[in-house]
Parts: C-alpha cells; sequence; structure tokens
C-alpha cells in the first residue's frame, strides 16, 4: 500500500483529477505488486475529497475524530514527528519519554481534533472487488462557512 500525501497546486493547466490519474498510471507501472493507494481529505483545511470523488476512489469512512499531538517548546507537533524527533531512543522507552529527557523537558501530549475521509485506489480489478464491502456515500461538500 502506498499513501498520496499533500496534493496542492495553484497554478496549474490540466484538472487535479488529471494529474492524479497519470500520477496513478506511473506508480502502477513503476511498482508492478503495488495493489492499493490511500489518500485523505483534511476536514479542518476545509476539505472534502471532490478530487478523489471525481477519479472514482472508493470512500471508506473517517480516520479517528482525535489525533494525539504534542507540545515542545511551545509547538504543537503530531505524534508521528514527534516519533521522528525520537528515532535515536532505546527500544523500551517511548518517544515521549525520550523528547523530555534530551530536547523538552516540558513536552506535554494532547488531543487535537481532527476528522478525515479516507479514499481507497485499488490498483487491479480483485482489490477493487475486495474493497466493495467497505464503500460508503461519498460526503457533500463542505460548505465554505464550515470552516472553523
Amino acid at each position: 500500500m502506498a499513501e498520496l500525501v499533500r496534493v496542492a497546486l495553484t497554478d496549474h493547466a490540466a484538472p487535479v483529477t488529471q494529474m492524479i490519474a497519470a500520477t496513478l498510471r506511473q506508480l502502477r507501472a513503476a511498482s508492478p505488486g503495488l495493489r492499493l493507494v490511500v489518500s485523505f481529505a483534511d476536514t479542518t483545511q476545509g476539505h472534502h475529497g471532490g478530487i478523489y470523488q471525481a477519479g472514482n476512489w472508493i470512500y471508506s469512512g473517517t480516520t479517528d475524530p482525535q489525533t494525539l499531538s504534542y507540545i515542545v517548546h511551545g509547538r504543537e507537533i503530531h505524534g508521528r514527528s514527534l516519533r521522528h524527533l525520537a528515532a535515536a531512543r532505546d527500544p523500551d522507552e517511548t518517544a515521549e519519554a525520550f523528547v523530555r529527557r534530551t530536547i523538552d523537558p516540558q513536552v506535554r501530549a494532547i488531543k487535537t481534533p481532527t476528522l478525515k475521509h479516507r479514499y481507497l485506489y485499488p490498483l487491479d480489478k480483485a482489490m477493487r472487488r475486495q474493497l466493495r464491502a467497505r464503500a460508503r456515500p461519498y460526503p457533500p461538500r463542505l460548505e465554505v462557512n464550515a470552516r472553523a
């Protein structure tokens, strides 16, 4: 499985879905054993996944509505980023304990409300059949006023 991350384009000549389709074709050719691509649309950024809907991706629901983040030196960072900071830790030490010991003794965990829509793109027919049971109706487009 691979994850498509950060589709961010400003000025472009072709539709975004056309660029994603070309990327998926290249990925399929370069990685013949790859069967599935996943991507997420972040509701906190006002996204609902319209580019994935237009590309016939399978919508499989939402992620957990809260993410564990951390405050390090007064800045919020994602839990995955904290684990990257603690890559050199001993196997029996948590990432938070390592960061507390080596980087910021005041590090603290917080729950950040996030809700992301999950989209799946099967790269072969067998995988598409396998995912049919997970398919859910596409979420509606968010109103601009809902961004807050």
